[in-house]
């Protein structure tokens, strides 16, 4: 069972949420919180599987309060992932420099949100498809980094299926090896290639025209 604290300022939000994520024979809303401050407080004391936070709420944002349980420097940091109905590049990099596994957008759907939920709880991040679409495209043109060593063949398999938004199980399960061997080759990869997160592996793919630019 995945255990899920949720913040938001909108009571009716916050409903609709809870009914979605109920609905799920593995989820379960833990918690709610009406601003920031409070979200942190009852993540801290909960320690739920996954803290799902709006980005603009009272006392502290959403941005602050994922930097707070999540954030470089944070012990034994939890999992977050940020809602909001504000398609915005500011609040997009905010959130993921602060440790987000996860970006959303409010009209994204009830299947990705689950989707993102499931994710994050595994130690995967889901962004919203068109954010990383814009993400992809607001790197065209850089340099990327050279690998600090050169990259294996699984390495390159591993590294397209990321770029492609599989998760590690889903990785797992194409390339016919287990969920630890994944984690290592993907930690092999942020380390080769000097990223933090999936999404930074993403990019550099897309960069190095290792999959097709979206």
């Amino acid at each position: 069972m995945i255990s899920v604290v949720v913040a938001d300022d909108q009571a009716l939000v916050r409903a609709g949420l809870r009914m979605v994520l109920d609905a799920e024979q593995d989820i379960e809303v833990v918690g709610e919180a009406a601003d920031g401050r409070e979200a942190v407080t009852l993540a801290r004391r909960l320690r739920p599987d996954v803290c799902l936070f709006d980005i603009r709420m009272p006392e502290l944002d959403g941005i602050e309060a994922t930097r707070l349980l999540a954030g470089p420097g944070v012990e034994d940091p939890l999992a977050v992932v940020v809602i909001t109905t504000f398609d915005l590049d500011e609040y997009v990099h905010g959130a993921l420099k602060a440790g987000a596994r996860g970006f959303l957008l409010k009209d994204a759907g009830a299947e990705l949100l689950v989707q993102a939920i499931h994710a994050a709880a595994a130690g995967d991040a889901l962004i919203a498809p068109r954010i990383t679409a814009r993400l992809l495209r607001a790197f065209a043109g850089t340099a990327p980094a050279q690998p600090r060593e050169p990259l294996t063949a699984r390495e390159e398999e591993v590294l397209a299926r990321v770029a492609g938004g599989r998760t590690n199980a889903e990785i797992a399960e194409e390339l016919f090896i287990s969920l630890s061997t994944t984690k290592t080759h993907l930690a092999s990869l942020m380390s080769k290639l000097g990223v933090r997160n999936r999404v930074e592996l993403a990019m550099w793919a897309y960069e190095t025209d290792r999959v097709k630019r979206v």
